[in-house]
């Protein structure tokens, strides 16, 4: 029983420390976009991969949103 309530703990806690990643992603990718010299089109793409990683956010979708900013990152970094 005592591994069963440690498995429940370190998977809420596993899900808390995403959820708190999300928004610090949002803040970085914005921070970048306003020093980034991007043609409209890919800054445009970025900002789009940035308000779905908020919106997944809000949903409570916390993994995907992870992945979907890591992603906007990515392609912000790769353009810069």
């Amino acid at each position: 029983m005592r591994y069963l309530a440690a498995l429940v703990i370190t998977l809420f806690m596993a899900g808390t420390a995403m959820a708190s990643q999300c928004p610090s992603l949002v803040g970085k990718i914005d921070q970048q976009l306003q020093s980034a010299q991007l043609d409209s089109e890919t800054e445009a793409n970025i900002k789009a991969l940035r308000d779905e990683g908020e919106a997944l956010h809000n949903q409570g979708k916390h993994a995907e949103s992870v992945k979907v900013l890591k992603e906007a990152l990515e392609k912000l970094d790769a353009a810069s």
